[in-house]
């Protein structure tokens, strides 16, 4: 679906669902957004618009990565929004040129619809452009980002503290699934922090000159939740090192323990050994009380072994 959205010079606002006829000098600024678009009204890319083939080829094939390109008359960005539900990437596109922007999107984007609704309904729009509309969707794309993290903190605070006392291999099983969703932020954040430094460097971009601060806000942002995700990525390798600490401390103690119990029993293990051999000469056979005698050292022997061991620290 392609709609648009334009101020007049007097700024009164039209809505347009068919962009065939729409004059660019008889409006101050106009919004085209491309919401999963058809193969037909992709070809309007070329057709209306003439844009340049290798930005409609990045359009097309997608799997971009964050960053601008410049052609006369106009700048194209690629931009990264995140689904909250999966963590999936979905790429966002735009074409700014002297009075118009558009957007072109192949999923329903709800960063746009609602600075597209915001447009439509606020009274005053003379303090708004298109790269106002770019910096308003930028900035919610960014917002969007840092509910995600929290959620992420969360998380790794209920496996800190292990509430619910599930098994080691369980732990690691989480704390491995939140390390890949730290690494999908990761390659989300740093090349849209890239992109924006970009931009602000730049000196072909008036519309982000002239909003510097808005936009250098939009980048703090971004160095912000650049430092978090690489924050709780020491975390997670923090609590994967003690998670193995403990489970390697826990199974030296087991270990331990069996030592010292095979070694209790070794030498009484020895003593049934001989007098277990079935030679016909052995004295202590015939013994009336040897039995029990032998019963009683080897009680003897096992106590204090145990006693020693247990002085020492051992058990």
């Amino acid at each position: 679906m392609i709609q648009a959205f334009a101020i007049t010079s007097d700024f009164k606002k039209k809505i347009f669902t068919n962009i065939d006829n729409i004059n660019f000098t008889n409006y101050k600024w106009i919004w085209f957004d491309f919401n999963m678009p058809t193969e037909n009204e992709i070809l309007k890319l070329t057709e209306f618009f003439h844009f340049h083939p290798l930005a409609i080829e990045d359009c097309v094939h997608r799997l971009q990565r964050p960053k601008l390109d410049y052609y006369e008359g106009y700048t194209f960005f690629v931009t990264h929004e995140l689904n909250n539900n999966d963590l999936i990437r979905e790429e966002i596109y735009f074409f700014i040129g002297l009075n118009y922007i558009v957007s072109f999107h192949y999923h329903n984007s709800d960063q746009i619809n609602q600075v597209w609704n915001r447009a439509i309904s606020i009274d005053n729009i003379k303090n708004w452009d298109h790269y106002h509309c770019f910096y308003e969707v930028l900035d919610k794309i960014v917002d969007q980002y840092f509910p995600l993290i929290y959620e992420i903190e969360d998380e790794l605070n209920t496996l800190e503290d292990n509430s619910e006392k599930k098994s080691m291999e369980l732990l690691l099983d989480d704390l491995f699934e939140i390390r890949h969703e730290l690494l999908t932020l990761r390659h989300t954040i740093n090349p849209m922090r890239d992109l924006l430094y970009r931009m602000l460097n730049s000196q072909h971009l008036e519309g982000v000159i002239k909003r510097n601060a808005y936009f250098s806000d939009i980048y703090d942002h971004l160095l912000k939740l650049s430092e978090m995700v690489e924050s709780n990525r020491d975390i997670t390798t923090d609590i994967r090192d003690s998670y193995i600490s403990i489970n390697s401390h826990q199974t030296n103690q087991v270990i331990q323990i069996l030592t010292i119990i095979t070694s209790i029993f070794a030498p009484l293990t020895f003593i049934a050994g001989i007098y277990g051999m079935n030679f016909v000469h052995m004295p202590e056979l015939t013994t009336k009380y040897g039995y029990f005698a032998t019963l009683i050292i080897m009680a003897i022997i096992a106590t204090s072994m145990f006693i020693w061991f247990k002085r020492k620290g051992w058990f």
